[in-house]
């Protein structure tokens, strides 16, 4: 480790802190309905699409009638996508002629990018044509993500409102979400892009002339504007298979700091806007604290393992840290802080190959997904999943002091607890499962590369990535196969609605609710006690579940590893 690799992750979070309160005040705005300096603009827009669609902005939902409504609008997009892939052939901006997707890559492409899991079992520069890269895929980059942030809004205003029965308009949501927020913001991330030099073209390939004079074609298209909301919206697909390790898509150390930096820069304003919306700032920053301070546990653990490198190759007087599957424009500390950035984030994109990682410093990424993709999170899906959390850690506390447990002013009693617990269990049942069939079957058996428990880690990376709605992978595993598409996509299509439906009750629950005071007897929810309890009960709940697996996979291969073994 170097005072470099630390001061580039100093610059990081100071930087990503300073961006909380502002973000998140914009997201207020939104939350709230208020004007912004961007209505003047967009606000005829927004009127005009009401209008067209014949939505009222002002009804509230129901969560029963929130939830249909977002349902129906997922699915009708998940099937517009499948339809747009299977018939590529047949559609114009197609300059290299690729062939339709095939049944199951198609399938499981539309329900990897209609659940923000942008999970690519294909290779973008070789596959997709810049039609399906700019409707099929980056619409649901847009779309994804406002969703999840809508129903962050929704939860929000179950623990803000007292005594009501809705918790806001979907449609309104969505729309405010992706034209006041996700769409200025992608413009200008854009600019600085191909100001970067990120390609950004409708041309299919350009001819180069390489040092030796050879002549070779490399793959182009409109990356740029598809990197700018891959990152924003915490997706993660990339327009080239190798993702932001490929220059076209990640050029410079600056745009790999921006890029970092727009992973988190929602997910972390929400936990302010969550402060604001119940009326006490500090609920939203201790809620920050505890995903900040297992967010740096887990930097540190990945820089110390990829920098102290491979003993092995330390008796073979190959010194240094492991630099196998990086980036050297990036190198350790770089690759190792976006690898838990990425993973903590529900994001997914990588400039580095975890696969390569040591068994440690790659156990962090896989951890964290584990842990219900609540460090920081995707956006939206980050912080309701972490109130989720908090519901137990309350009903923890509640049981310590003896009294019924609140939380923001709101009584948690059995049915919150309940459906929390519900949402909760729905990764470790469904990414257990399934990698417990794959590592049983032939079908399972045939796609890692590795034997022993590096193919096992391989195997539960991908059910974990994909039930997780992240999307990376260890890269290490054959998975576009009907096996595994059709088992990766269904994971994806449980580990993203099966947690909404019941997150989305609780908000319906506590919005009936009236507030309650806080008494003497109440369990602080805003100080260093509350913070602990948190990072205990995401680390135990959320954590030792995967422990026996994490014994099996990345523990069992790095004591391997220092005994002097390799697979």
């Amino acid at each position: 480790m170097t005072v470099q690799g630390w001061l580039l992750i100093a610059v990081f979070v100071g930087i990503l802190l300073a961006l909380a309160k502002p973000v998140g005040l914009w997201l207020f705005a939104l939350y709230e309905g208020r004007r912004t300096p961007l209505h003047a603009i967009l606000g005829p827009v927004e009127r005009s699409f009401y209008r067209l669609s014949g939505i009222n902005p002002e009804e509230d939902q129901t969560w029963r009638r929130y939830a249909v409504h977002m349902l129906v609008f997922n699915a009708l997009l998940i099937l517009m996508t499948y339809g747009l892939l299977r018939a590529q052939a047949l559609l114009p901006l197609n300059p290299q002629g690729h062939a339709a997707l095939g049944e199951h890559l198609a399938f499981n492409t539309a329900i990897s990018f209609g659940s923000n899991t942008n999970w690519q079992s294909y290779g973008g520069e070789s596959t997709m044509s810049n039609l399906s890269q700019m409707l099929a895929l980056t619409i649901h980059n847009f779309l994804s993500a406002a969703t999840g942030i809508a129903l962050a809004f929704a939860l929000f205003r179950g623990f803000a409102r007292r005594s009501a029965a809705g918790i806001g308009n979907f449609w309104a949501d969505v729309t405010r979400i992706t034209l006041y927020l996700l769409l200025p913001l992608c413009i200008v991330l854009t600019v600085f892009y191909i100001a970067s030099g990120v390609p950004q073209t409708l041309a299919g390939t350009v001819d180069v002339s390489t040092l030796e004079g050879a002549r070779q074609t490399l793959a182009i298209g409109p990356v740029a504007s598809q990197e700018a909301i891959k990152l924003l919206g915490t997706n993660g697909g990339g327009f080239f298979n190798a993702n932001s390790a490929h220059p076209f898509e990640n050029p410079t150390a600056l745009t790999n700091l921006v890029q970092m930096l727009s992973i988190f820069a929602i997910g972390v304003g929400l936990t302010y806007t969550f402060g604001k919306a119940v009326g006490n700032a500090r609920q939203g920053w201790a809620i920050l604290a505890a995903m900040m301070a297992l967010f740096l546990a887990g930097t540190t653990v990945a820089y110390w393992q990829e920098a102290a490198g491979n003993p092995v190759l330390h008796q073979l007087n190959a010194a240094g840290g492991n630099m196998e599957g990086k980036e050297v424009r990036f190198g350790i500390a770089a690759s190792a802080l976006f690898s838990v950035v990425t993973t903590a984030a529900s994001c997914g994109a990588v400039n580095a190959m975890h696969d390569s990682f040591t068994a440690l410093g790659g156990m962090i990424p896989l951890f964290n997904m584990q842990l219900g993709e609540v460090v920081i999170g995707g956006v939206g899906a980050g912080i309701y999943g972490f109130l989720l959390f908090a519901i137990l850690a309350v009903f923890v506390a509640g049981l310590m002091v003896g009294r019924t447990p609140e939380y923001v002013g709101k009584k948690i009693e059995s049915r919150e607890v309940k459906l929390a617990v519900l949402a909760i269990a729905v990764l470790p049942l469904t990414i257990l499962g399934m990698s417990a069939v794959a590592s049983v079957l032939p079908a399972g058996l045939a796609g890692p590369l590795n034997k022993g428990p590096h193919g096992f880690s391989e195997i539960l990376y991908a059910f974990t990535s994909a039930v997780a709605n992240n999307g990376s992978a260890f890269a290490g595993l054959s998975a576009n196969t009907p096996f595994y598409n059709g088992l990766l996509g269904v994971g994806m299509w449980i580990g993203r609605f099966f947690i909404i439906i019941p997150m989305l009750a609780v908000a319906g629950s506590l919005a009936a609710k009236k507030y309650t005071p806080a008494t003497a007897g109440s369990f602080p929810t805003t100080g260093p006690l509350w913070t602990g309890l948190l990072i205990g009960i995401v680390l135990i709940v959320g954590g030792l579940t995967f422990l026996p697996s994490l014994a099996l996979g990345p523990i069992a291969d790095h004591i391997a590893m220092i005994r002097g073994q390799l697979f």
